[in-house]
């Protein structure tokens, strides 16, 4: 990073330049960059959880069984990054249930739920 670098320090220093400022905006951003990840992160698991209900409706689950599909949504995410594992586990259980949805439609249905997921998230961090 340049504020690392010993001769801009050395700069910074002469002109009477406070470290503490280029500190404390290093530090916020950190901050800020944490925040967003966390938010990402909650906004996915979010959206895992919708596409869960939304599939088990169209399967026509029982309550019972819903909450177990929408946990293995959920958990189908921690296989790998990215929403791919998501995607291939619910296109397999589209076939499995014999319920006819193309490609294009499921990744349409998981983007407009994140989209949907991500906007409750903010909204629920800037209450």
């Amino acid at each position: 990073m340049l504020l690392e670098r010993p001769c801009i320090r050395l700069w910074m220093v002469s002109y009477g330049v406070k470290m503490s400022v280029f500190d404390d905006v290093k530090k916020s951003n950190e901050r800020k960059f944490v925040l967003e990840a966390e938010q990402e992160f909650k906004a996915e698991a979010r959206r895992n959880k919708y596409i869960g209900q939304w599939a088990a409706g169209l399967f026509g689950l029982d309550a019972a069984e819903t909450e177990k599909y929408i946990l293995a949504v959920i958990v189908s995410d921690m296989e790998e990054a990215g929403d791919d594992d998501v995607f291939r586990k619910v296109k397999a259980d589209f076939v499995d249930y014999g319920v006819e949805m193309s490609d294009i439609s499921l990744r349409q249905k998981m983007n407009s739920l994140m989209d949907m997921a991500r906007e409750e998230i903010f909204n629920e961090a800037s209450a």
